[in-house]
């Protein structure tokens, strides 16, 4: 899963090689962190947050698949 979500994020960002995704379990529980340029964050979280939700959904969507919960981060430094 954190591919996919690497995948979505640099085609997302101005600058796709900036971008850092780490993945730690804890049985049934995945977190994916993501760590974007500073000037990239907004296209990550979209107008009102709408592009966050939508990868968050996917995220859902693949956890009820794989008997997972996912939970996305988006880490600033």
């Amino acid at each position: 899963m954190k591919e996919a979500v690497e995948r979505i994020i640099r085609s997302l960002v101005g600058e796709p090689d900036a971008v850092e995704v780490a993945e730690s379990s804890d049985g049934k529980n995945v977190r994916i962190e993501v760590r974007v340029a500073d000037h990239d964050m907004g296209r990550v979280i979209g107008r009102e947050g709408r592009t966050v939700k939508a990868i968050r959904s996917i995220l859902f969507v693949a956890g009820q698949k794989h008997g997972r919960r996912f939970q996305l981060d988006l880490l600033e430094d």
